[in-house]
């Protein structure tokens, strides 16, 4: 949506703009309530799929059933912050993202020492902080930069829903192929780290700790592409694909060289 939205507005198609952000709005809390049932129905089915320990298995449970919660506004919050961007603000972007993650740094603690309610207590962090971000974001649209919404930009139509399908399923499919890479990793160390002499809890913990090392730079490379996106679209939608070729050709220089730093 937030690529459609940037097309849109280089080829000054304000109607197809303010439709793909109003339709992304209600497919994304469709999505997000669908994932937090499909996470209540089969919450244990999906604990066992992900790699969970006999050890762990309650602390994952636990964990578990408050983070569902928070799934909806989740999702609402990260996918519409993507059309934020697209929308010319990256800096209320930013704004609402570090928001969520802030009150999360702040009230982990709290939670977990002070009130000493464990991994329940981080998960309710968790959630409030995605709540927070949530409400962020959907204030942003009460007034947002180069579109205003109207009635029918929440009505679905199949043209529009298929278009933002089509830019969307290779990023899709990018991140879902991550999951089943971890959680084929996970299955691997639970059934053969009991073989080894430190069992199969210390091989999650090692992964854990250098997957989210290597999230920071993911992070900086993602942030590269992220910021691109609406460039590129709005250029591409004017019909300058010259500037679009240019940016390509910085960012790949750019991971390059991160790449080569890492």
């Amino acid at each position: 949506a937030a690529a459609l939205l940037s097309l849109s507005l280089g080829k000054g198609d304000e109607e197809t703009g303010r439709r793909c952000v109003g339709h992304a709005a209600v497919l994304i809390v469709v999505v997000g309530i669908v994932l937090m049932t499909v996470g209540f129905v089969w919450m244990d089915p999906l604990l066992r799929l992900f790699g969970v320990t006999e050890a762990s298995y309650a602390y994952a449970y636990e964990y578990f059933q408050v983070i569902l919660l928070g799934i909806p506004f989740y999702v609402f919050a990260s996918g519409m912050n993507s059309t934020i961007r697209a929308d010319g603000a990256p800096g209320y972007s930013m704004f609402a993202t570090v928001l969520g993650a802030v009150l999360n740094l702040i009230l982990d603690p709290v939670a977990i020492f002070v009130l000493d309610m464990g991994v329940r207590g981080a998960a309710i962090a968790t959630v409030i902080g995605q709540v927070a971000s949530c409400i962020a974001t959907a204030l942003y649209f009460r007034r947002p930069r180069t579109f205003r919404f109207r009635k029918d930009s929440f009505r679905l139509h199949g043209r529009v829903v298929n278009r933002i399908c089509q830019l969307g399923i290779s990023s899709f499919i990018t991140q879902i192929a991550i999951v089943i890479i971890i959680s084929v990793a996970n299955n691997v160390i639970v059934r053969y780290g009991p073989l080894s002499p430190y069992g199969a809890e210390i091989p999650l913990s090692v992964v854990g700790i250098v997957m989210k090392f290597f999230q920071i730079i993911i992070s900086i490379v993602v942030g590269l592409a992220a910021g691109c996106i609406p460039v590129v679209g709005y250029n591409i939608g004017a019909g300058r694909k010259d500037r679009a070729k240019k940016l390509f050709t910085y960012l790949l220089l750019w991971e390059l060289g991160i790449g080569i730093a890492a």
